[in-house]
């Protein structure tokens, strides 16, 4: 997929830290769910959305690659985008970047060619969709319209 990533913008909170002063492993994953969230909202798939119709997307399997340490008050991008897909599962794949402030500014929840700003850590997830059974689902036939916007990511 050639699709453009999606751009989601903080600052390191002081309760990510941990007493070395760095962001503790851990929140990266956190980061990235938030900006999977943010990423699906803005191709109209929203979680709450989802749930309505009555499916779920739960995380099987999470992959993070850590090369630099962030700091408090750092500004954060994370770069997301829909690495694979098919109708029973969905891959992401994230980069968190260390920014400027002034692309912190300039660059919030914006869609960018490639990531910009120093590599801090950059990971996958995988998910399956299922419903409310927790059973798998083939969303291009138990929702074609969603399928469908998928499929589009991948044009964009």
């Amino acid at each position: 997929m050639t699709h453009m990533w999606h751009q989601t913008n903080f600052r390191v909170p002081y309760k990510d830290t941990d007493r070395m002063g760095v962001v503790h492993h851990g929140n990266y994953i956190t980061w990235f769910e938030n900006a999977r969230t943010e990423c699906m909202r803005h191709y109209g798939l929203t979680y709450s959305k989802m749930e309505r119709l009555g499916f779920l997307l739960p995380v099987l399997d999470v992959n993070v690659t850590y090369k630099k340490s962030a700091w408090y008050d750092d500004c954060v991008a994370v770069f997301t985008r829909v690495a694979s897909y098919s109708p029973v599962r969905l891959e992401f794949t994230y980069e968190a970047r260390k920014v400027t402030e002034e692309e912190f500014m300039q660059n919030d929840e914006a869609q960018t060619a490639e990531p910009f700003g120093e590599l801090l850590a950059k990971g996958t997830t995988m998910h399956m969709w299922v419903n409310q059974e927790w059973k798998p689902v083939r969303m291009d036939k138990a929702a074609p319209d969603v399928y469908g916007i998928l499929q589009n990511i991948e044009e964009r």
